[in-house]
C-alpha cells in the first residue's frame, strides 16, 4: 500500500490564514516537502507552517527553476517526484505545502501529475488554501467579483500581453506573477487606459505589505515576487 499524498495550500503569507485542516494534515504526515527556488534554499511555505510540525517531522525542500525551458524543467520535476515517490513507496503520507492553493499556480500541479505517471493507483488528497488575490484584494478593501461581474485570473510571468484580450471580456482582472516584466504590463496597461483603474499589492499579509492605486507611484516600484495587480474596469472603489 502506498502513502497518500496531500497537496497542502499554506495560503499567501500570513500563518494566521492557515486553516484548521491543513494544520490537522501537517501534524499527522509523516513527511513533507515543500518548494523553493532552485537559486536559493529559503521556503516561505516552510516557515508559515514550521509551528505547526511536530518535533523530528521530516521536512525537504524540492528546487523548481524559475524558468521557461522545458527540458530544463522536466528533469526538475523528474527529479523531485523521485523524491517523493520513494516516500510514498514505504506507505508513509507526503505532505507537499505550497503557498496559496495547490490548484492555482502552484508548483504542486505538476508534481501530481508526475507522481501519479509513476503510481497510478496513489492516493491524492488536496487541501485548497486562501490565494493571493483573495488576501490581496481583502487588504485594499476591493471586491473581486459581484452581481453578473467577470472576473478573470491571468499570469503576468511572460508580461502584459494577455490582458489585452482579457480586459476585453472581464470586469475585473487579476494579473499574478507581475514581479519580473513589470515595465511592460505597466506599458500594457497606459495603452489600454487602466491607469487609474488598476492597484499593485505586493507581501499581502507580511513586513513590507505595500497596497498601492497611485500610477504614477507605481511606476518607482521594483516589485517583489509576492506581487500582484487587481484592475476595475468600472473604477476602483473608494478608499
Amino acid at each position: 500500500m502506498f502513502g497518500t499524498l496531500y497537496g497542502v495550500g499554506v495560503g499567501p503569507g500570513d500563518p494566521e490564514l492557515l486553516t484548521l485542516k491543513a494544520v490537522k494534515v501537517l501534524k499527522e504526515a509523516a513527511h513533507v516537502f515543500a518548494a523553493s527556488s532552485s537559486s536559493n534554499d529559503y521556503s516561505l511555505a516552510h516557515d508559515i507552517v514550521r509551528e505547526h510540525l511536530p518535533p523530528g517531522t521530516p521536512i525537504d525542500q524540492l528546487a523548481f527553476p524559475m524558468t521557461f525551458d522545458s527540458e530544463h524543467l522536466e528533469n526538475a520535476w523528474t527529479a523531485n517526484c523521485e523524491q517523493v515517490v520513494e516516500i510514498l513507496r514505504q506507505g508513509k503520507n507526503v505532505a507537499f505545502i505550497t503557498l496559496g492553493d495547490p490548484l492555482t499556480f502552484s508548483t504542486f500541479i505538476y508534481l501530481m501529475r508526475k507522481v501519479r505517471s509513476r503510481l497510478p493507483d496513489v492516493n491524492v488528497v488536496v487541501v485548497p488554501g486562501i490565494t493571493s488575490y483573495q488576501a490581496a484584494a481583502a487588504c485594499a478593501n476591493l471586491p473581486l467579483a459581484e452581481g453578473e461581474e467577470a472576473i478573470t485570473i491571468i499570469s503576468g510571468a511572460k508580461g502584459g500581453t494577455r490582458l489585452n484580450a482579457a480586459i476585453e471580456t472581464a470586469d475585473n482582472v487579476v494579473l499574478m506573477k507581475t514581479y519580473k516584466q513589470f515595465p511592460q504590463i505597466l506599458a500594457q496597461i497606459e495603452e489600454k487606459g487602466l491607469e487609474d483603474k488598476c492597484c499593485f499589492i505586493s507581501r499581502c499579509g507580511l513586513e513590507g505589505e505595500i497596497v498601492e492605486r497611485d500610477y504614477r507611484k507605481m511606476r518607482t516600484l521594483k516589485p517583489h515576487y509576492l506581487s500582484l495587480m487587481i484592475i476595475k474596469k468600472r473604477g476602483m472603489e473608494p478608499r
